[in-house]
């Protein structure tokens, strides 16, 4: 783990979104996000930020996946053959959130947050996050332990540290 990837590990959730915030607004750019699990935490840890509107306009919760199907365009069949909780589908919640919100860059998150739910393949604690644009994408599968608190906490954590990542990876790097 690089020293900043440790450092970042270490922040509270509120100096994370205020770091976010400072990223978004040195590059000029604009978040969205598109939550299952962690049911609106992402956005709402974002706008915990005074001046967050700045680089936050929209949010999609889309709990149910007839709603990640009507409101970010995830195709059914994608759902119907890799599950809610994937890769593929992850990719497609980031890109319709872009795409619907217009923002550049966003965050998606679809998991297994329990007590109920999981499967041998996706126990409780698999949570998928991707990062990206309407047109390019990175997903990660993670594994958390505890309790449905824990998991989301954790989802939303790393969500907001992937979108920091994303943006120094991408946008910093280039300059």
């Amino acid at each position: 783990m690089s020293h900043r990837a440790a450092s970042l590990a270490n922040l509270d959730l509120i100096t994370l979104a205020e770091r976010l915030g400072r990223c978004c607004r040195e590059q000029g750019l604009s978040v969205t996000v598109a939550e299952s699990c962690t049911g609106g935490g992402v956005a709402s840890a974002i706008t915990a930020v005074a001046g967050s509107s700045n680089y936050f306009e929209t949010g999609y919760v889309t709990y149910s996946n007839a709603a990640k199907a009507r409101l970010l365009g995830v195709p059914e069949a994608t759902i119907a053959e890799h599950g809610a909780v994937s890769r593929d589908v992850v990719e497609a919640m980031v890109a319709g959130a872009c795409r619907e919100s217009g923002a550049p860059l966003g965050v998606a998150i679809s998991g297994v947050a329990g007590p109920d739910g999981g499967s041998p393949d996706k126990p409780v604690g698999t949570v998928w996050l991707a990062w990206g644009d309407a047109e390019r994408q990175q997903a990660e599968r993670l594994h958390y332990p505890g309790d449905r608190g824990a998991v989301r906490e954790r989802a939303v954590r790393d969500a907001i540290v992937g979108l920091i990542r994303y943006i120094e990876a991408s946008y910093i790097a280039a300059t």
